[in-house]
């Protein structure tokens, strides 16, 4: 699976198991009557009879022989210069050479690779862009029914203000912290930048003021000072 995809699957994971503690009742967190019970299997009745049960361990190790092999690393002469790669890219590699060199087989096999994770990829960004769509608007829903209640509104994360979608490219942008983690570090970086506001417009204050050549030198390096801690935060996006 490329890196788009996994980002695609692992933000769609998010949002869907993003706890909701302000509210009994809500996207993702059902009436209590219908939740599980502690101590209650979710599946009382047990495994159906025939189904699957887990690898055995001799399957597990032989898939792990199998990944590892295909991502062992080897050397390869490539016009005139010595490369290394690993073996499934070698071999994708060698698949996609020979194609375009105008063997069938290769051909066949490399448009049928080709379709299998276009498709894969593009049910991947309709699924993360469902979920998203879902997230942002049931969050909106509930941030405006506690506003009519006179309720402080949930701030969950990411937050839906923070949730861009292009509906004409389907195209989902983020632009806020991801996770709780992310979430710390950027109200940290929030409290920073109002600290650095603050601090330029009191020592531009003090700077009209100010006479002495020397005091004025030094607080007007304070002052680019933090105005490179602005510019530093504003590559974060923080607001």
């Amino acid at each position: 699976m490329s890196d788009d995809a996994n980002s695609f699957a692992d933000k769609k994971r998010h949002l869907r198991t993003s706890t909701f503690t302000d509210y009994e009742v809500g996207f993702g967190k059902p009436p209590a009557n219908q939740r599980f019970q502690k101590g209650q299997s979710g599946n009382p009745r047990g495994r159906p009879k025939g189904s699957k049960s887990k690898p055995r361990l001799n399957e597990a190790r032989l898939h792990d022989i199998i990944l590892k092999e295909a991502y062992r690393s080897i050397k390869l002469y490539e016009n005139g210069k010595t490369i290394t790669l690993p073996m499934a890219e070698a071999i994708v590699r060698s698949i996609a050479v020979n194609a375009a060199k105008g063997q069938p087989r290769s051909q066949r096999m490399f448009t049928q690779m080709l379709s299998t994770v276009e498709r894969e990829r593009r049910n991947l960004h309709n699924e993360w862009l469902q979920t998203a769509i879902e997230y942002k608007i049931s969050w909106m829903e509930q941030i405006e029914n506690a506003k009519r209640r006179g309720l402080p509104p949930p701030e969950p994360v990411p937050h839906p203000d923070h949730i861009e979608i292009d509906m004409n490219t389907g195209e989902v942008i983020v632009k806020g912290p991801f996770t709780p983690e992310e979430k710390a570090q950027w109200d940290q970086w929030a409290k920073r930048k109002r600290e650095a506001l603050e601090a330029i417009e009191a020592m531009s204050q003090q700077l009209r003021i100010e006479q002495n050549e020397v005091i004025r030198q030094k607080i007007q390096e304070e002052i680019d000072f933090e105005q490179n801690i602005l510019s530093i935060l504003a590559n974060t996006g923080v607001e």
